[in-house]
């Protein structure tokens, strides 16, 4: 049966004012797009999205990102009127303490929440690595006539979407992988915080991404919604991806403050929310109104979505008959269930005083273990031979071929990290993304949604020091281990030899919870003998004792991450020879010492063992929470140099001779 022409306008006008009363019982938020995308956003949901609202997890679903994340309370709405476990409490907690309706939309805190938005781009290119790893999932999965991967990612976007830089690196690369699946909705209002887009966003839009190969369509009113409708249905049988530029109005409705920037980011006020129900004909009382037949016309998506996940599921039982292994993998991955066995290809390698560089062996973790988990999946910033970060066993992931698991992301690095955070949170594949460690500051605002969001993105980031040499100062990371390890639930690991970084990729592969990031060494560092220190496995609680060398007890920590572990080696064994009791201590993971038990962390660091000398050739910032008042720290709080990579440490008193001289200083020995 028809839905009425009147029940369809009060079904928008309920996803706006449901919004804007919470917006003005808040006093905190942003109407203008939940006033101006309402019918857009009706249009998605209600007329195409395939989701469960009972199963919001359901593998098969289409995703939808609100990248203009200030409007979250459109979505909150949404969510609620279709039937998510969000009630209606929750919306008149908008922006309170310990709901589930923050101000910006955040992945894990509400159901049916896809990704955290609100940085504006990032939502955008988050939608690209979904729709990558659809493409790749259905590729992987689907045979003949069984598609049990086939959905779509929708987005609505905004101005200032698509002003950001990383939607330009995103869309460049979603274009060049026709990613046909990709649904984006421009609300395209004209207007930004400062006033008129005429002020700084004149460029031809539509031209900008017919050029990047996106399907471009226009539609001249963003309320009508049989011209959505339609233009979505047009989408979908194109195989580029979709930029449907819809002219609305922000704030719509609104007596005096529509199409004005006011009605962007703050409650439009009593009198102006009463002005804005009578224009649309929606009663002035009682607020939080839903009419009945409105809310049973919204919540007729959980039946149909139960019913559109059972027909799924009814498909799948079908393929688990006809193919049971490729089934039972699907199952498998989507459970997030790794490989039995798998740490058995971890590779294990023997002592080399030559050594190799981390960044090499990492390559050769990848490849290994990427034989036993053909759900990892990534790429680099165009760096691959730098990054050693191909996968042998794959090919390319391409337009034309996108079973393959390596993604060449070109020099797009901020883009590259939103993709990757975006193929996480679809799940089905286990992401990485690599890059010289300095450019990690033009991935930052997406490393930092992969720690909020709890996302387990993997980030590979090489050339980790000064010991990267001749390139200098532009390409030698200083500050930035300081800077990442600052962000909150990021674990940041620098190994100090290939056995370490065995033991890295064992932890970000099982690590769920979280971003894991590991910093690797350009240069070649010596594979420590382990039958004379202590098992790498060390790794798993951020530090651990190496040795303790010597005849008597320990006088002093050594302690040092990555490449500088084999200096504090080589001066402790110094130091032994000449009488002293020292204690070697690799420092791989802050984050991961933080996490163990106090008797632990005494048991490396003893409490009574005051003297200590950090080494690492980075920012000396956090390291003093390690060494204590009686300590001291061997860092670099200076830009680096170009000159070989030996001569630089040796300037910058990265030797173990100056360990040494240090220790000795520290220990009131005389150093002749």
């Amino acid at each position: 049966m028809p839905t009425s022409d009147n029940l369809i306008n009060q079904a928008v006008n309920a996803i706006r004012f449901l919004s804007v009363d919470a917006i003005q019982q808040a006093n905190s938020g942003h109407p203008g797009l939940p006033m101006g995308t309402a019918a857009i956003a009706y249009a998605i949901w209600m007329k195409h999205l395939k989701h469960n609202p009972a199963n919001p997890d359901w593998p098969d679903r289409d995703r939808f990102i609100l990248s203009g994340g200030h409007g979250s309370m459109m979505l909150y709405s949404l969510l609620h009127l279709t039937g998510y476990d969000l009630p209606l409490d929750q919306i008149k907690r908008f922006r309170q303490w310990n709901s589930i309706t923050p101000g910006h939309p955040e992945y894990g805190v509400t159901p049916g929440v896809e990704a955290t938005t609100g940085p504006l781009g990032q939502g955008f290119a988050n939608g690209v690595g979904m729709a990558i790893a659809e493409a790749h999932l259905a590729a992987r999965f689907n045979t003949g006539n069984h598609k049990i991967v086939d959905h779509y990612v929708y987005a609505i976007v905004t101005d200032g979407d698509l002003m950001e830089g990383v939607t330009s690196e995103a869309a460049s690369l979603a274009g060049h992988l026709q990613l046909g699946k990709l649904i984006y909705l421009y609300d395209d209002n004209r207007i930004s915080i400062d006033g008129s887009t005429d002020l700084s966003f004149t460029e031809d839009r539509g031209a900008r991404f017919a050029a990047y190969n996106w399907h471009i369509q226009y539609v001249d009113d963003g309320n009508d919604l049989d011209k959505i409708d339609q233009a979505i249905l047009n989408a979908k049988q194109d195989p580029r991806p979709s930029l449907i530029i819809c002219r609305t109005h922000i704030g719509y409705g609104l007596p005096t403050r529509q199409d004005t920037s006011k009605a962007h980011g703050e409650p439009p006020g009593e009198e102006e929310l009463l002005g804005a129900k009578r224009n649309l004909g929606w009663p002035e009382e009682p607020k939080f109104l839903i009419p009945e037949d409105v809310l049973e016309h919204f919540r007729r998506s959980v039946e149909k979505g139960m019913v559109l996940e059972k027909e799924w599921q009814s498909k799948f039982n079908e393929y688990q008959q006809k193919d049971p292994v490729l089934a039972a993998e699907f199952t498998r991955i989507q459970q997030t269930r790794l490989p039995v066995d798998w740490e058995r290809s971890l590779p294990i390698f023997d002592p080399d005083p030559k050594g190799l560089a981390t960044r090499a062996a990492s390559g050769k973790v990848i490849n290994a273990i990427s034989e036993e988990i053909p759900e990892l999946m990534g790429g680099s910033a165009d760096l691959t031979p730098s990054n050693n970060t191909w996968i042998q066993a794959s090919e390319p992931f391409q337009a034309s071929n996108p079973s393959g698991r390596y993604i060449h992301f070109g020099v797009r690095e901020h883009a590259m990290a939103a993709i990757v955070n975006g193929l996480a949170l679809h799940k089905g594949v286990i992401p990485f993304a690599g890059t010289f460690l300095v450019f990690s500051d033009y991935m930052r605002p997406a490393l930092r949604l992969s720690a909020l969001s709890h996302t387990p993105s993997i980030w590979i980031f090489t050339h980790d020091s000064i010991g990267l040499g001749e390139d200098g100062p532009t390409h030698q990371p200083i500050e930035h281990l300081a800077a990442l390890r600052a962000i909150p639930n990021m674990v940041v690991i620098r190994p100090a030899d290939a056995n370490e970084v065995s033991e890295a990729w064992r932890y970000a592969i099982t690590n769920r919870q979280g971003p894991s990031l590991l910093a690797l060494t350009r240069q070649a560092v010596p594979t420590l003998n382990r039958s004379l220190f202590s098992s790498a496995s060390g790794v798993q609680t951020g530090a651990y004792v190496l040795a303790d060398l010597g005849d008597m007890s320990p006088q002093i920590i050594l302690m040092a991450s990555g490449s500088e572990v084999s200096l504090i080696v080589e001066a402790g064994q110094r130091l032994a020879i000449e009488g002293v009791g020292v204690r070697l201590v690799s420092f791989p993971s802050w984050e991961l010492f933080e996490r163990q038990s106090l008797e632990t962390q005494e048991n490396i660091l003893p409490p009574a063992l005051t003297l200590r000398l950090a080494v690492e050739a980075g920012a000396p910032q956090g390291w003093e929470k390690w060494v204590g008042s009686n300590g001291k720290i061997i860092a670099i709080d200076r830009f680096g140099a170009s000159a070989p990579y030996k001569e630089i440490l040796e300037h910058f008193g990265f030797t173990p001779e100056n360990i040494v001289s240090q220790a000795k200083q520290m220990l009131g020995f005389s150093d002749g």
